[in-house]
């Protein structure tokens, strides 16, 4: 099939058609049953099978028997949109290398790559090496560039929704750059930016902790601490592109100064960047976030308390998030959350301790949920992926 025979279906003229409508929510969702289509459509049965078989007749969608099945009795066949159709490429820029990787609308994943770059490279720099490795990428794997469908990028800043970087700490030189205007005149390209936070909770939504989703929490503890706020399975991005920025919510006006210019912000006390020096006087040597979660496991005093203390400020400031929004399911990203239960214990506790709505009082249904991200190594790269397989899910 040709890349047009997609596309067709999402355009505005094909918006409201059941054809349009279900191929865009496989864009978006990846595999679904004709069972799941009309639930989340609303459409008849009878109106899904008809559509169905015409994209199937046009060679739009493919069909094959469901790895599982939730129901009693034979599973159900899973439709997906044919891979042929058009590839999505996604890029995050981090501080001193390019995470990459290239999908299929199929959801899935073709290629995936690392590339060191110099410290506080240009926006330029980065557009050339990315267009250079998608030519190199594709012909590799027998893909056409024709059939690039958009490139998303996630960087460790907000960005406003037209792709304009507010401030950055991983890129400085980065701040008032327009990204999409950068990328797409180098790569010829539709280009999609967002923070990583959010990029992060769209992996998790789509292929995470958050599958099936649609209101949740995504609260990243790393170096710094950032998140997400997704709300009828739509990221909350803001005027300015600035909601999530939880670790920047000041606490104590009197407190220490943050890198952000303000004082007593979340991300002093739940952030690692301050836990890492100190363990690094101590044993004399720079230390990582996974070697102070492997001290912590073997016993060190020091780790140990310093994972507990993170964990018990992160759940004081999830309270107050969670007083505000009180949400179904909160998921924990970043590498601190690679510590497992060592974080999450005091994180819970101190969340039940600081939340209006205590567990004891509600019935399970209505209690908030933790889970720890599954995707955290890749979180990021794969969201920006995410960022372009949603856009061509939506018609904005």
């Amino acid at each position: 099939m040709s890349e047009n025979s997609l596309r067709s279906f999402l355009t505005p003229d094909s918006e409201g058609t059941p054809g349009g409508i279900i191929v865009r929510l496989l864009s978006e969702r990846g595999g679904l049953t004709a069972a799941q289509i009309a639930r989340l459509t609303g459409f008849a049965r009878s109106t899904v099978s008809t559509a169905v078989a015409a994209l199937r007749h046009s060679g739009v969608i493919l069909e094959s028997e469901a790895a599982e099945s939730r129901s009693v009795g034979r599973p159900g066949t899973m439709l997906t949109l044919n891979p042929e159709a058009g590839t999505c490429v996604g890029v995050h820029l981090a501080l001193n290398e390019l995470r990459l990787a290239i999908a299929d609308v199929s959801h899935s994943f073709i290629a995936e790559q690392n590339i060191p770059m110099p410290l506080d490279y240009s926006p330029q720099t980065a557009a050339q090496v990315l267009r250079d490795w998608i030519t190199r990428a594709y012909a590799e794997n027998g893909l056409r560039l024709s059939g690039l469908l958009g490139i998303g990028v996630s960087i460790s800043a907000p960005v406003s929704p037209e792709g304009m970087v507010h401030r950055s700490s991983i890129q400085p030189t980065w701040a008032g750059v327009n990204v999409v205007q950068v990328f797409s005149e180098a790569i010829g390209a539709t280009v999609l930016v967002d923070n990583e936070s959010n990029c992060s909770a769209i992996a998790e939504m789509l292929w995470g902790a958050a599958q099936g989703e649609d209101d949740f929490i995504f609260f990243k503890l790393d170096l710094g601490v950032g998140g997400a706020v997704v709300a009828n399975g739509r990221l909350m991005r803001g005027i300015a592109g600035g909601t999530g920025e939880f670790g920047h919510i000041s606490l104590d006006p009197e407190g220490d100064l943050c890198r952000c210019g303000n004082r007593g912000c979340v991300e002093l006390k739940a952030g690692f960047r301050g836990a890492l020096q100190l363990i690094a006087q101590a044993y004399s040597r720079p230390v990582t976030i996974d070697e102070v979660i492997a001290l912590a496991r073997n016993g060190d005093p020091g780790a140990l308390r310093m994972i507990e203390d993170a964990g018990e400020a992160a759940g004081r400031a999830l309270a107050t998030i969670g007083t505000i929004l009180n949400p179904p399911l909160i998921v924990i990203g970043g590498a601190l959350a690679r510590a497992g239960a060592l974080v999450m214990e005091p994180l819970r506790s101190s969340y039940e301790k600081h939340s209006l709505l205590k567990t004891r009082s509600l019935p399970p249904e209505q209690r908030t949920r933790f889970e720890v991200g599954q995707l955290i190594t890749r979180d990021v790269v794969l969201g920006a992926v995410g960022q372009v397989l949603m856009h061509q899910g939506r018609i904005r």
